[in-house]
């Protein structure tokens, strides 16, 4: 299994079951912090790619069909190579109990729809940053 990112490029998995919003987050990303993404668009696909392989972050939608965001982020954390990646979860639920559950359940970040590209570049960078230096 690898672990590494390719050369110096960040590795990151984006979940939402809308294409639109999978392109639209992968072309800032790529854009602006040269990231390598995975694309997935389903709960199933979501899984299966977060068991096989460990990323640099993962941006998870919560309202998707089949088990659904919340889940898949319980299932990341419960042990999968993912357990200790930085997921940052953009949705369009902006309520604090949807925040707080988000976070509650292992959620690194939290960013509401629709995305501001410079909100999104800094989540995933301070994400990425926080990976490489833990706090002591």
């Amino acid at each position: 299994m690898r672990t590494k990112a390719s050369g110096n490029r960040h590795r990151v998995l984006i979940i939402d079951d809308e294409e639109s919003t999978r392109l639209l987050l992968a072309r800032i990303l790529t854009q602006d912090l040269k990231a390598e993404v995975t694309l997935a668009g389903t709960c199933e696909q979501a899984l299966k790619l977060a068991g096989n392989f460990a990323y640099d972050a993962i941006l998870l939608d919560l309202l998707m069909p089949g088990i659904g965001g919340y889940e898949v982020l319980r299932a990341i954390r419960a042990g999968s190579p993912n357990a200790h990646t930085p997921v940052v979860v953009v949705s369009v639920l902006g309520d604090p109990q949807s925040v707080e559950k988000t976070l509650a359940a292992g959620a690194s970040a939290y960013l509401v729809k629709p995305i501001e590209r410079r909100a999104l570049v800094a989540a995933v960078k301070t994400q990425l940053a926080a990976r490489k230096h833990p706090p002591a």
